[in-house]
């Protein structure tokens, strides 16, 4: 199984782990990939006040965008290490 799984593309491996968490309702595995993403990091050190607002929804916007895939970047062999190990257990 793993040389299928190596054959897909990342895209590919995201969408069958998102599906596979879905199904199992595993939230763990969703926080595990949120905090592996860059924009993650911005979006953890908000404060809280309104002044933040703008930045926590643009830094939201962009980890859902990581999420699905898009501008992955350096993280995605890391990544798509981790929906390879999920779609093994």
């Amino acid at each position: 199984m793993t040389s299928d799984l190596d054959s897909l593309s990342t895209d590919d491996l995201r969408q069958r782990a998102f599906d596979k968490a879905r199904a199992a309702h595993d939230l763990g595995f969703f926080w595990d990939i949120v905090k592996h993403l860059r924009s993650s990091a911005a979006f953890a050190t908000e404060d809280g006040s309104g002044g933040g607002l703008t930045g926590s929804i643009s830094d939201a916007v962009e980890i859902v965008r990581e999420l699905m895939g898009k501008d992955l970047g350096d993280e995605e062999p890391l990544l798509r290490a981790k929906f390879t190990a999920y779609l093994k257990d």
